[in-house]
């Protein structure tokens, strides 16, 4: 009987043993494995340095944004040695991006793979290789033909993103924004007061418009300093190519997400009594 019992704990402890050491290796081979990761549609830098982050790529949401740099950070006001990685001789798209800004607006959204063992650097990399390949040579030619540049186009597709939700009102709203800019007047964009804010609200008050940011359009001139969002193909292609209108004014229903349309301000306001409420 003793012999029996005995023999019993020796094969139960060798069970245990080949538990542990295959529970051991499972560990590694799932440290080493590759990640898939999902940057989604109309993100911050913030939020992606936090997605990879949490996914243990090797390196901290700090140690990412001091490479693609902090959102709504003007670097002007840091010494150059703070300044976020200049990526411009690689990649041409970024050419008429101010330095001193971060690459907000750059990073696209999609499913990637990345290693564990990926660096800040290589991880931007591949988002702006990406990039690289969604902007096509047309659109490229396109945006010169019209007197823009990428910077500026990257950061009204962020507008767009932030605003509505489908490429046909992206279209409707790119049309209004870009004349109103042309026409001198402001945007009076809610989406770039939400990012100035760092909170979205389905309205503002008086005193949260005359908030004291370069990024809220209801005080300032012109486009944002830079983009407030990393927007999708299909925005950057309303913004490239918006659908010609006579609307003037917009808001976004609560209820549905739908996209309400007015061509004057007292029909935009009751609009807003309506579907805001």
């Amino acid at each position: 009987m003793i012999i029996l019992c005995w023999g019993l704990l020796y094969i139960s402890n060798r069970l245990k043993a080949r538990q542990e050491r295959l529970k051991y290796w499972q560990e590694q081979a799932a440290e080493q494995a590759d990640r898939t990761i999902t940057i989604i549609e109309g993100w911050n830098s913030e939020q992606i340095a936090a997605k990879l982050a949490e996914n243990n790529l090797g390196f901290t949401a700090k140690q990412f944004l001091q490479i693609a740099g902090e959102p709504r950070q003007d670097y002007r006001l840091l010494p150059t040695s703070k300044w976020p990685q200049d990526f411009s001789d690689r990649y041409d798209f970024l050419k008429d991006k101010p330095k001193y800004f971060g690459l907000e607006g750059y990073l696209f959204p999609d499913t990637y793979r990345f290693s564990p063992s990926s660096t800040p650097e290589k991880a931007i990399m591949r988002f702006l290789d990406n990039f690289d390949r969604q902007l096509t040579p047309t659109m490229r030619q396109d945006i010169e033909r019209q007197g823009k540049t990428i910077y500026e186009i990257i950061t009204m597709a962020s507008i767009l993103e932030k605003e509505v939700r489908n490429e046909t009102d992206m279209k409707l709203v790119a049309d209004i924004f870009w004349r109103r800019l042309k026409n001198g007047q402001r945007l009076e964009s809610c989406a770039t007061l939400a990012y100035a804010l760092g909170k979205n609200k389905p309205q503002y008050s008086y005193e949260e418009t005359r908030l004291a940011s370069p990024y809220n359009t209801y005080i300032n001139d012109g486009l944002p300093p830079g983009p407030i969002c990393n927007p999708s193909l299909k925005a950057i292609r309303a913004a490239i190519y918006p659908t010609p209108n006579d609307y003037n004014f917009f808001l976004t229903r609560l209820d549905n997400g739908q996209t309400i349309f007015s061509h004057t301000f007292e029909e935009h306001e009751l609009n807003k009594a309506k579907y805001l409420q």
